[in-house]
């Protein structure tokens, strides 16, 4: 099976895969200097900052790197040049961060009492953050729609090894404010983009410009689910500050057992580009068979990954936090036996949800995953611990999204949808990862 995937690996994945890698590297050294420099109400800070950044910034510039993927993908096949597109996206990408900014400034008082402690310039930070990871979204669609793979998988690199050696610094040199720590989520991505922005500035062209409609369609649904599922994943760090604002170990510890958990979500980053465009060969060909066993055997991959990871967890994760993350010794094996679980779960929802896409059904997708959010908040609505509450809203989204999705792609199997083209996302290196 592996080796069958592997055979629909489109050209310069493994270069997007190594970058990601570096990427995801980086994330665990950036918390660990972080968390043997930080306090740790400084380090509860750090982690609330970390989980709105990319629950927001994953959210919503992913689907539009998607989108300019694809747009210039289709332009570079007819031999027309990127311009018009990238004007389009990040004037896209310009209007979605100015709406969010804009709202954050409304609320940044209240945001920064009540989930930084009264630190405003953390707020600051997360602007200058979302800044970044606009831009550099914009410019991976780009690379990615033309082909340029190895300059895609170098902008990832640079801003992994920039992130590694800039929190170094900080280590090495006593850095002691969480400000300093979360800026290097703004310098490491930007530094990234002027990198390998030569390739894009070549590329550009001119020509017409480009109907809003066909960067438009679709980017809506994909918007919506991209924001739920970032916020299934994501949003246990920021209910652990809104449910008891004085619980700081708990924040800190928590994304610490988060990024421990969810080491199998970087290797389905890199599974992820492989199946999609399998998924869509079988549908579209009308191969109802290939379609299910390329969907069971995704499962398959997967549950083996996310078992794995479970048993490594739930017998090392306390010990793993304190050592590597100088967490706070305040999550047992049963609460890492929790975050598996819903890291399991979330992995065959990111599966099905592949196989929803690959039959073109964006609309049941956002519906499973808005079901799941609403499962996660009732759930959080618990009357137990708060690391309790947060670990069942996981667990029971996660579970509610892929069993939702089971449902859902029992009702028009492969077999009765029509044949079609590739959806769009198909054309992307489908990188999910960045945390």
């Amino acid at each position: 099976m592996i080796r069958r995937l592997l055979n629909l690996v489109p050209p310069g994945t493994v270069a997007v895969g190594a970058g990601l890698a570096l990427l995801g590297l980086a994330s665990y050294v950036h918390l660990a200097v972080a968390g043997h420099s930080l306090t740790e109400a400084d380090y509860s800070s750090l982690s609330v900052l970390w989980s709105i950044v990319f629950t927001l910034g994953i959210g919503l510039f992913m689907p539009v790197e998607q989108e300019v993927a694809r747009l210039v993908a289709g332009r570079h096949s007819q031999g027309l040049p990127p311009g018009p597109v990238l004007a389009r996206g990040a004037a896209l990408a310009l209007g979605l961060l100015v709406a969010i900014v804009a709202l954050i400034i409304v609320v940044r008082a209240p945001l920064a009492d009540r989930l930084f402690a009264g630190d405003s310039s953390m707020v600051t930070v997360l602007i200058g953050s979302l800044v970044a990871l606009a831009v550099a979204h914009t410019t991976r669609g780009v690379l990615s729609g033309l082909q340029l793979f190895p300059w895609y998988g170098t902008q990832l690199g640079v801003d992994g090894g920039l992130r590694i050696v800039l929190v170094a610094v900080l280590g090495l040199t006593g850095v002691t404010s969480p400000v300093w720590f979360g800026a290097v989520l703004i310098v490491a991505p930007l530094i990234g983009v002027l990198l390998t922005a030569p390739p894009v500035l070549r590329a550009i062209g001119g020509g017409a410009p480009v109907a809003w409609a066909p960067l438009l369609r679709g980017l809506g649904l994909l918007t919506l689910s991209s924001l739920l599922a970032q916020v299934v994943v994501n949003i246990g760090v920021i209910n652990v500050k809104v449910l008891d604002p004085s619980d700081v170990a708990t924040a800190g510890a928590l994304l610490s057992a988060l990024v421990l958990v969810r080491i199998p979500l970087f290797v389905f980053a890199s599974l992820q580009a492989s199946l999609l465009p399998g998924l869509a060969t079988t549908a579209t060909t009308g191969d109802v068979t290939g379609f299910h066993n390329l969907l069971r055997r995704a499962l398959g991959i997967v549950t083996a990954l996310g078992l794995t990871g479970a048993v490594l967890a739930v017998l090392l994760g306390p010990w793993l936090v304190q050592t590597l993350f100088d967490a706070p010794d305040v999550l047992g094996h049963g609460d890492f036996a929790w975050l598996a679980a819903a890291t399991l779960a979330y992995l065959w929802a990111m599966v099905l949800g592949q196989g929803l896409l690959a039959l073109d059904r964006h609309r049941a997708q956002a519906a499973a995953w808005a079901i799941g959010v609403a499962a996660l908040v009732v759930a959080t609505l618990a009357p137990v611990a708060t690391a309790l509450r947060v670990e069942l809203g996981y667990a029971v989204g996660s579970v509610v999204v892929a069993a939702t999705m089971i449902v859902l792609l029992r009702t028009r199997s492969a077999g009765s949808a029509p044949a079609q083209a590739p959806p769009r996302e198909a054309v992307t290196p489908g990188v999910t990862g960045g945390t």
